[in-house]
């Protein structure tokens, strides 16, 4: 069947090549174009994780800072980065497209890994080395200047690494025409491969780098996220002929603040308006109605929307013939695009306790096996490495989720997806829940062959393999596996399209509160476990003395319990989306 140029054309209204010319189906997009995304992704995320899984130690060895002040700092590091992916997000769609976001932020980070370099490559920089065998001497923790420069060039990577996470995935989902059941599997197929790069990234980051760290200095290790970040660069610029980038459309913070605020002060208008706009919030469920041309908003072929739906019915009150105020008169269709982004937030929440989870295992998972024995043989193994076993569970979970798991569940429930967004993640926040039952049971197991060998104030090996702490690392893979891909294809695919990067950006949002979260559980729990004169659960210098068992037990209860709350917004939530028909 023969598709006309124009109807083919004009599926792709909205979106631009690089030089700002309206792109063409046939020549922008697909593919090709996300595979660049994805090779970008692998040097991004090597960059990124290549210091963040070993940072907790440079922290404490380098820096001299208390186990659980490392801990703290690492944690509001990868809190900010993430955080900052709204901003990234943000930028994206009101001002800026995907594809000058990225280049902007990976300058960015490159700078701040430049300092970084510089600083762990000259000793005048650092503080003076410490003697831990002279225990009446105590270590001189940075500060002043060196302290000014330590934090400078991390947050410089924070803020560049934010806006990589806010216009990278979103970037390479637009490159699908979503208005085809193959477009949407294609899509669908990149968010899982986005993780598989993201973990591939991580396997370098993990093995090689963090071996460089320990064995030939800490100048290299960031000397090669440097490196990383300067080679993805022009990767990412040789697809450039072959993208397309959304136009921005404004901001959509506006629209939301002009939605709530103008439902709230329309509320006040006359009993006549309020019973009109009552009339309009009790009408038939509105329908975009999309013909064969596509979903795009900005397309002709997409019929206007009359009266606002039932849900959230308060927000009805902002159409109004009246406004309050002339600069807040809203359209139904800003009111439902409002709605969609509001009916997210949920699930969203739901995951931000998983991501308190995973802060454990670039924390205290890294000190417990720093304590125990780390040979594999002749080959001693870092103790940051250990996120190897997440992060190849992730590479061959990915492609068999994709290749044999989603075909089969297809087959099974006659659907397009196979396996909801909704469904993947909650066997995720499942998964969480076991990963943390483990991870205390192996806490309690380390903890008795301290008390059996006589180590418990030793800095000597525990005669107990790391291996054991895999078990939990596993669990937590794919915990991560499930939870981060199944949230950012929900949030791209269910949000407006004028909001989707800020929208896809609640995934590393959720990550980023779940690691202030876990700083603030330590904090609340250090609290609470010493008062009377007790000793806190999580403080002093000997990992050996802590009640790390009793905490990753009230992490288990606190994720069961999150677990039942996302169950009830789960089956309340209704899909709007094509794609998870």
């Amino acid at each position: 069947m023969e598709i006309d140029s124009q109807t083919h054309i004009s599926n792709w209204d909205g979106y631009v090549d690089w030089r700002n010319r309206p792109a063409i189906t046939n020549r922008h997009g697909g593919l090709l174009a996300a595979s660049f995304v994805l090779g970008v992704e692998v040097l991004e995320n090597l960059a990124f994780l290549a210091n963040a899984s070993n940072l907790v130690l440079y922290f404490s060895e380098y820096m001299h800072f208390s186990p659980t002040t490392s801990a703290n700092c690492v944690t509001n590091f990868m809190g900010t980065a993430f955080l900052l992916a709204l901003l990234g997000g943000f930028l994206s769609d009101a001002f800026f497209t995907t594809y000058y976001i990225y280049l902007i932020s990976s300058l960015i980070e490159f700078l701040g890994l430049v300092v970084l370099t510089i600083q762990s490559r000259s000793s005048s920089l650092k503080p003076p080395k410490c003697d831990q065998g002279v225990p009446d001497i105590p270590c001189e923790q940075v500060h002043g200047a060196q302290a000014a420069m330590l934090f400078i060039g991390l947050y410089l990577v924070a803020l560049g690494v934010g806006g990589i996470k806010g216009s990278l995935p979103p970037h390479g989902a637009e490159q699908f025409d979503e208005t085809t059941p193959q477009g949407r599997k294609q899509r669908s197929t990149f968010f899982n491969y986005f993780v598989f790069c993201l973990s591939f990234g991580g396997l370098i980051a993990v093995t090689f780098v963090v071996w460089v760290e320990d064995n030939k200095g800490w100048q290299w290790g960031f000397g090669i996220a440097t490196l990383a970040i300067f080679l993805s660069i022009p990767i990412f610029l040789a697809g450039s002929p072959f993208y397309r980038n959304k136009i921005p459309r404004g901001s959509p913070l506006t629209t939301i603040s002009k939605v709530l605020i103008a439902a709230l002060l329309n509320s006040r208008a006359s009993r006549n308006s309020s019973t009109a706009i009552a009339s309009i919030g009790s009408s038939p469920t509105a329908i975009q109605t999309v013909k064969e041309g596509g979903q795009n908003p900005n397309s002709k072929n997409v019929e206007s929307i009359d009266t606002p739906s039932r849900s959230l019915g308060f927000l009805n009150r902002a159409v109004s013939d009246a406004p309050a105020c002339s600069a807040l008169e809203c359209t139904v269709q800003q009111v439902e695009e409002v709605k969609i982004v509001l009916k997210l937030f949920p699930v969203f929440a739901c995951t931000i306790m998983l991501n308190c989870c995973l802060a454990q295992l670039n924390t205290f998972s890294v000190h417990q096996a720093a304590t125990m024995n780390t040979k594999l043989g002749s080959l001693k193994v870092p103790p940051a490495s250990l996120p190897i076993f997440p992060v190849l569970f992730i590479m061959i979970l990915a492609p068999v989720y994709d290749h044999f798991i989603i075909p089969f569940a297809r087959r099974l429930t006659k659907t397009e997806m196979g396996i909801s967004h909704l469904q993947r993640i909650g066997i995720g926040l499942f998964l969480s829940i076991v990963a943390m039952a483990v991870a205390a049971l192996v806490e309690i197991k380390r903890k008795g062959v301290t008390t059996d060998s006589g180590l418990i104030d030793s800095a000597k090996p525990l005669p107990i393999t790391f291996f054991w702490i895999a078990f939990q690392y596993l669990f937590l893979g794919s915990a991560d596996l499930f939870v981060l891909a199944g949230l950012l294809e929900f949030c791209f695919s269910e949000a407006p399209v004028s909001m989707r990067s800020l929208a896809t950006s609640l995934s590393w949002a959720s990550l980023a509160i779940g690691y202030y979260l876990s700083s603030v559980i330590v904090s609340i729990v250090n609290s609470v476990t010493g008062i009377s004169k007790h000793k806190p659960w999580l403080s002093g210098s000997n990992l050996n003395h802590y009640h790390l068992e009793r905490f990753y037990w009230l992490m288990c209860i606190l994720s069961a319990l999150n677990f039942m709350h996302y169950l009830f917004w789960a089956t309340k939530y209704k899909y709007r989306s094509r794609s998870t028909k």
